[in-house]
């Protein structure tokens, strides 16, 4: 069976929490449908489904390209607990940026970037900064995501000359691993960033990439996609109106690559980007099992920890409850 010039490489599931629509079996159950040889996931600041998403996967004979969008502060710390002004007018504390392992080193970063953005960056969103990115960059891929990524709001607002200078630290960090991403859903805010995001990565000696931003398998699941996004604003005094998409397009499915090519024809090289990245991303996740080891303390009079256990849980009960005894 031919498969497919194409490959999705921002996915997201339920495991973007309020946000994403499907399930990892969607997911997975659409690459399969069009063929595809991989497909990522790449859920909002979590890796949560990665290891559910890496078994499904191998068992339908698709590769897992294991990935996460991240929140990022650009400028500044992510120790930083204040907005800063978007170029959109927003007030903002982070960007959005996608991550991808490439092998076992970059899987191993990814989750210490994840762990500490949620460990020492998290104010709204699990943010982490360019001093993080740059400790644990090895064996990533980067793109630079959606309208509210790292690069897009420059754009969006045309400040191409700043849009430049931001792409520069991606690639300072990354070289040829950071690609600029560029997406069309119809809406007025891409086609500013199409306009110029050729140019500026023609400019700057590096690739595209074309996505779709996936966050439910089916067109006709956007309305239930937007109920969800609604639940965080059920304690509003009025009800929302559901049918008003937030994202303002029912249009962020898994297309095929049929509708892909149709979208991006123009941009060849941003679908061969595509299977590119696929082609470098493989990692493989061990089943054996690694847990810590906890010595039994010198001095402690047992021997075994099971001892060690009944002996802190004895001492903490009597500390806790001797008044009570008493």
């Amino acid at each position: 069976m031919p498969q497919s010039d194409f490959i999705h490489l921002h996915n997201h599931t339920y495991f973007s929490l309020l946000d994403g629509a499907q399930s990892i079996k969607d997911l997975v159950n659409g690459a399969k449908k069009h063929d595809m040889s991989a497909v990522a996931l790449t859920d909002h600041g979590v890796m949560f489904g990665a290891y559910d998403f890496y078994k499904t996967a191998k068992a339908a004979g698709i590769k897992p390209i294991i990935g996460c969008e991240i929140y990022i502060v650009s400028e500044g710390s992510r120790y930083d607990r204040e907005a800063i002004n978007d170029p959109s007018g927003k007030r903002k504390v982070y960007h959005h940026l996608i991550l991808l392992a490439k092998d076992e080193t970059g899987y191993r970063n990814l989750m210490k970037l994840v762990s500490k953005g949620h460990t020492e960056g998290f104010y709204y969103k699990p943010r982490i900064d360019l001093e993080l990115l740059r400790e644990h960059r090895d064996g990533l891929i980067a793109m630079s995501a959606c309208a509210g990524g790292v690069i897009s709001p420059y754009l969006i607002a045309g400040d191409f000359e700043k849009a430049k200078t931001v792409a520069g630290l991606y690639k300072d960090i990354f070289d040829t691993d950071f690609y600029v991403e560029i997406q069309n859903h119809h809406l007025p805010i891409e086609q500013k960033v199409l306009a110029s995001a050729p140019k500026l990565a023609k400019e700057m000696g590096l690739k595209l990439i074309c996505t779709n931003d996936v966050h439910y398998a089916l067109p006709e699941h956007a309305t239930a996609h937007n109920v969800l996004m609604y639940i965080k604003d059920a304690d509003k005094d009025s009800p929302p109106d559901v049918l008003k998409l937030k994202y303002g397009t029912p249009e962020y499915y898994f297309r095929s690559p049929k509708e892909m090519k149709a979208l991006f024809g123009e941009y060849e090289d941003a679908i061969e980007n595509t299977l590119e990245i696929a082609e470098r991303c493989n990692v493989t996740i061990s089943k054996e099992l690694k847990l810590p080891s906890f010595p039994i303390p010198e001095g402690s009079g047992v021997k075994t920890l099971d001892e060690y256990l009944e002996k802190v849980t004895w001492e903490g009960i009597d500390k806790r409850y001797r008044l009570v005894n008493s």
